[in-house]
Protein backbone atom coordinates (compact mmCIF):
# COMPACT_ATOMS: atom_id res chain seq x y z
CA UNK A 1 0.00 0.00 0.00
CA UNK A 2 1.03 3.38 -0.68
CA UNK A 3 0.14 7.01 0.02
CA UNK A 4 -1.90 8.17 3.42
CA UNK A 5 -4.21 4.97 3.12
CA UNK A 6 -4.99 5.49 7.27
CA UNK A 7 -7.92 8.19 6.45
CA UNK A 8 -9.51 6.38 3.84
CA UNK A 9 -12.98 5.40 5.11
CA UNK A 10 -12.12 1.56 4.01
CA UNK A 11 -9.27 1.61 6.72
CA UNK A 12 -11.68 3.40 9.44
CA UNK A 13 -14.23 0.43 8.90
CA UNK A 14 -11.74 -2.17 9.57
CA UNK A 15 -10.51 -0.60 12.49
CA UNK A 16 -14.03 -0.03 13.95
CA UNK A 17 -14.82 -4.00 13.03
CA UNK A 18 -11.33 -4.90 14.80
CA UNK A 19 -12.50 -2.95 17.68
CA UNK A 20 -15.84 -4.94 18.05
CA UNK A 21 -14.52 -7.91 17.61
CA UNK A 22 -11.70 -7.49 20.63
CA UNK A 23 -14.63 -5.72 22.82
CA UNK A 24 -16.34 -9.09 22.18
CA UNK A 25 -13.67 -11.09 23.11
CA UNK A 26 -13.04 -9.01 26.29
CA UNK A 27 -16.52 -9.27 27.79
CA UNK A 28 -16.88 -12.89 27.28
CA UNK A 29 -13.69 -13.23 28.54
CA UNK A 30 -14.67 -11.21 31.65
CA UNK A 31 -18.00 -12.96 31.61
CA UNK A 32 -16.53 -16.48 31.64
CA UNK A 33 -13.68 -15.91 34.04
CA UNK A 34 -16.29 -15.42 36.64
CA UNK A 35 -17.63 -18.61 35.84
CA UNK A 36 -14.50 -21.22 35.36
CA UNK A 37 -14.75 -21.89 39.37
CA UNK A 38 -18.66 -23.12 39.07
CA UNK A 39 -17.59 -25.19 35.67
CA UNK A 40 -14.51 -26.78 37.06
CA UNK A 41 -16.50 -28.07 39.84
CA UNK A 42 -18.86 -29.19 37.36
CA UNK A 43 -16.66 -31.14 34.81
CA UNK A 44 -12.94 -30.92 36.60
CA UNK A 45 -10.45 -28.46 36.04
CA UNK A 46 -8.49 -30.20 32.97
CA UNK A 47 -11.75 -30.74 30.75
CA UNK A 48 -12.77 -26.96 32.00
CA UNK A 49 -9.35 -25.80 30.26
CA UNK A 50 -9.55 -28.10 27.52
CA UNK A 51 -12.85 -27.59 26.28
CA UNK A 52 -12.14 -23.33 26.55
CA UNK A 53 -9.00 -24.10 24.62
CA UNK A 54 -10.96 -25.99 22.25
CA UNK A 55 -13.29 -22.97 21.78
CA UNK A 56 -9.91 -20.43 20.98
CA UNK A 57 -8.65 -23.01 18.80
CA UNK A 58 -12.15 -23.36 16.67
CA UNK A 59 -12.50 -19.59 17.02
CA UNK A 60 -8.65 -18.69 15.87
CA UNK A 61 -9.00 -21.03 12.81
CA UNK A 62 -12.61 -19.90 12.02
CA UNK A 63 -11.28 -16.87 11.21
CA UNK A 64 -9.59 -18.04 8.24
CA UNK A 65 -12.47 -18.91 6.64
CA UNK A 66 -14.38 -16.27 7.55
CA UNK A 67 -15.78 -13.82 4.68
CA UNK A 68 -17.91 -11.88 6.27
CA UNK A 69 -16.05 -9.50 8.72
CA UNK A 70 -18.98 -9.19 11.04
CA UNK A 71 -18.63 -12.40 12.05
CA UNK A 72 -15.40 -12.45 13.45
CA UNK A 73 -17.51 -11.21 16.45
CA UNK A 74 -18.10 -15.37 16.79
CA UNK A 75 -14.91 -16.18 16.22
CA UNK A 76 -14.39 -13.79 18.96
CA UNK A 77 -16.06 -15.97 21.37
CA UNK A 78 -14.09 -19.02 21.33
CA UNK A 79 -11.08 -16.39 21.62
CA UNK A 80 -12.57 -15.26 24.68
CA UNK A 81 -13.62 -18.13 26.24
CA UNK A 82 -9.66 -19.45 25.69
CA UNK A 83 -8.86 -16.15 26.82
CA UNK A 84 -10.23 -16.32 30.45
CA UNK A 85 -9.25 -20.02 31.33
CA UNK A 86 -5.61 -19.49 30.01
CA UNK A 87 -4.83 -16.61 32.34
CA UNK A 88 -6.58 -18.89 35.49
CA UNK A 89 -6.48 -22.63 35.20
CA UNK A 90 -2.69 -23.61 34.04
CA UNK A 91 -2.15 -21.82 38.15
CA UNK A 92 -5.26 -24.19 39.22
CA UNK A 93 -3.62 -27.23 37.52
CA UNK A 94 -0.30 -26.52 39.29
CA UNK A 95 -1.35 -25.11 42.60
CA UNK A 96 -2.69 -28.52 43.33
CA UNK A 97 0.36 -30.24 42.12
CA UNK A 98 2.66 -28.69 44.42
CA UNK A 99 3.87 -28.41 47.90
CA UNK A 100 2.48 -25.45 49.80
CA UNK A 101 5.76 -24.29 51.18
CA UNK A 102 7.32 -24.16 47.75
CA UNK A 103 4.35 -22.71 46.03
CA UNK A 104 6.10 -19.00 45.45
CA UNK A 105 9.21 -20.43 43.91
CA UNK A 106 6.92 -22.85 41.51
CA UNK A 107 4.84 -20.44 40.32
CA UNK A 108 7.95 -17.89 39.48
CA UNK A 109 9.36 -20.94 37.60
CA UNK A 110 6.17 -21.57 36.04
CA UNK A 111 5.87 -18.05 34.72
CA UNK A 112 8.94 -17.85 33.57
CA UNK A 113 8.20 -20.82 30.83
CA UNK A 114 5.40 -18.71 29.87
CA UNK A 115 6.66 -15.14 29.23
CA UNK A 116 10.08 -17.02 27.78
CA UNK A 117 8.15 -18.18 24.74
CA UNK A 118 6.43 -14.63 24.37
CA UNK A 119 9.74 -12.77 24.54
CA UNK A 120 11.14 -15.37 21.72
CA UNK A 121 8.13 -14.13 19.53
CA UNK A 122 8.40 -10.93 19.84
CA UNK A 123 12.03 -11.03 18.31
CA UNK A 124 10.95 -13.92 15.88
CA UNK A 125 7.35 -13.81 15.08
CA UNK A 126 7.28 -11.38 12.43
CA UNK A 127 10.23 -13.04 10.82
CA UNK A 128 8.37 -16.11 10.49
CA UNK A 129 5.26 -14.58 9.67
CA UNK A 130 7.47 -12.63 6.53
CA UNK A 131 9.65 -16.06 5.46
CA UNK A 132 7.67 -18.62 6.87
CA UNK A 133 3.96 -17.52 5.97
CA UNK A 134 4.83 -15.40 2.88
CA UNK A 135 3.63 -11.83 4.58
CA UNK A 136 0.45 -13.37 5.88
CA UNK A 137 -0.64 -12.99 8.96
CA UNK A 138 -3.96 -15.24 8.90
CA UNK A 139 -1.56 -18.34 9.03
CA UNK A 140 -0.08 -17.60 12.43
CA UNK A 141 -3.81 -17.31 13.60
CA UNK A 142 -4.41 -20.55 11.92
CA UNK A 143 -1.74 -22.18 13.52
CA UNK A 144 -2.58 -20.47 16.39
CA UNK A 145 -5.77 -22.38 16.56
CA UNK A 146 -4.29 -25.42 15.73
CA UNK A 147 -2.09 -25.23 18.61
CA UNK A 148 -4.63 -24.46 20.92
CA UNK A 149 -6.80 -27.80 19.47
CA UNK A 150 -3.40 -29.51 20.01
CA UNK A 151 -3.37 -28.00 23.77
CA UNK A 152 -6.70 -28.99 24.12
CA UNK A 153 -6.16 -32.85 23.78
CA UNK A 154 -2.89 -32.52 25.90
CA UNK A 155 -3.96 -30.75 29.08
CA UNK A 156 -6.38 -34.10 29.56
CA UNK A 157 -3.11 -36.15 29.87
CA UNK A 158 -1.71 -33.63 32.74
CA UNK A 159 -1.69 -35.50 36.00
CA UNK A 160 -4.02 -33.88 38.65
CA UNK A 161 -3.64 -35.28 42.21
CA UNK A 162 -7.05 -34.34 42.92
CA UNK A 163 -8.20 -36.36 40.71
CA UNK A 164 -5.44 -39.28 40.30
CA UNK A 165 -5.20 -40.36 43.90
Amino acid sequence: LTGDYTNSVEYNEAGNKVSSAFGVYSLVSMFYALCLPFIAKWIGKKMTHSVSLLAGGIGLISIYFIKDPEMLNYAMIGVGLAWASILAMPYVLLSGSIPAGKLGIYMGIFNFFITLPQIINGFVGGSIVKYLYGGQPIYALLMAGVFFVLAAISVVKVYDPSVNK
